[in-house]
């Protein structure tokens, strides 16, 4: 069974309704819950971000059931491993056991604001190896000190540590960074339905272990309004991962996104209130062999009203078509 997941995009909303949108998420019966990790939003129509740990123990204390995740964040640049690692600890015992974290290599538009360069992909997926092995140590417990190609640790431990650590996922999007969560994640992220990387996980050592996709949609009664407003705040989400990653300021996401049109949208993102197009739109995430699909409802204010339907509508034609 593919358990579905709520998406709290940072982007699009502030801190208190964040959490407010969860409690409601939970209360609607999602699955689980991601969260993710910027410093600037794609486009400056979505208007948000607040720093996303501080949004997430919030949450963890305003709801009980529902996991949590990052979805993702970079630990290599804005944040240091061993910073990473505290953060994670306190996370997992704030929320009784119910957090995972989710690591990427990142993407320059957050990252860039610490001054550090923007190195290339193969940089950045070594520094990405080397920060997941400072975090999995000081999840062992004990003084830490490693001198590395990117980080140096000086005698640190983390005082307060969880009976289990948090489960580490890794995002993938080509062959390197599946070889790296096959080998070093519990569970592997995504943000595109391919058979491939589910397959080149698990041919480096991720048979078995959960993989988590993530899904843009756009809920509203009207299906004008709908594709209007994913126009607006989501154009950019067809650039893929390999642009994405690269671009500084969501002024360069807009003019890298300023000849892609409504209808261009539309036919990327489900939009409107019809079940079956979002049931179609998760399909290839469960036949690509993903376990967890985690949708995006595109706009902070209509988190509400998608909560509701979600409850009454949505969830239950995923349930019923997903199995």
């Amino acid at each position: 069974m593919v358990q579905i997941g709520y998406t709290m995009m940072t982007e699009q909303a502030g801190p208190r309704d964040l959490v407010d949108h969860l409690v409601r998420a939970e209360a609607a019966g999602f699955d689980f819950s991601v969260t993710s990790d910027h410093y600037f939003p794609w486009l400056r129509s979505q208007g948000h971000s607040p720093y996303a740990w501080a949004v997430l123990g919030a949450a963890a204390q305003a709801t009980s059931r529902i996991p949590l995740m990052t979805y993702v964040t970079c630990p290599t640049f804005r944040y240091h491993p061993a910073v990473i690692a505290q953060k994670a600890a306190t996370l997992q015992l704030l929320s009784e056991g119910r957090f995972r974290l989710g690591l990427g290599s990142g993407e320059n538009l957050n990252e860039h604001v610490v001054g550090g360069g923007w190195p290339s992909v193969d940089v950045r997926h070594e520094m990405l190896e080397e920060a997941v092995e400072i975090i999995r140590a000081l999840f062992r417990g004990g003084h830490v000190n490693h001198r590395g190609t990117h980080f140096d640790v000086e005698s640190a431990k983390l005082w307060d540590l969880p009976d289990e650590p948090p489960p580490i996922g890794v995002a993938v999007s080509g062959e390197r960074s599946c070889e790296l969560a096959g080998r070093l994640a519990d569970l592997v992220i995504a943000t595109e339905p391919k058979r491939e990387l589910v397959e080149s996980f698990d041919r480096h050592g991720g048979q078995g272990k959960p993989r988590v996709g993530q899904l843009p949609i756009s809920y509203d009664p009207d299906k004008d309004t709908a594709i209007a407003r994913a126009h607006d705040q989501f154009r950019w989400f067809g650039g893929g991962w390999k642009v994405n990653s690269e671009l500084p300021h969501p002024d360069s996401f807009a003019g890298a996104t300023q000849f892609v049109t409504p209808d261009d949208v539309a036919a990327a993102i489900p939009c409107g209130s019809d079940p079956d197009d979002f049931v179609a739109a998760v399909k290839p995430y469960a036949d690509a062999g993903f376990t967890e699909v985690a949708v995006v409802q595109i706009g902070g204010e209509t988190q509400p009203a998608f909560l509701e339907w979600s409850e009454k509508t949505l969830l239950p034609a995923l349930r019923d078509a997903l199995g």
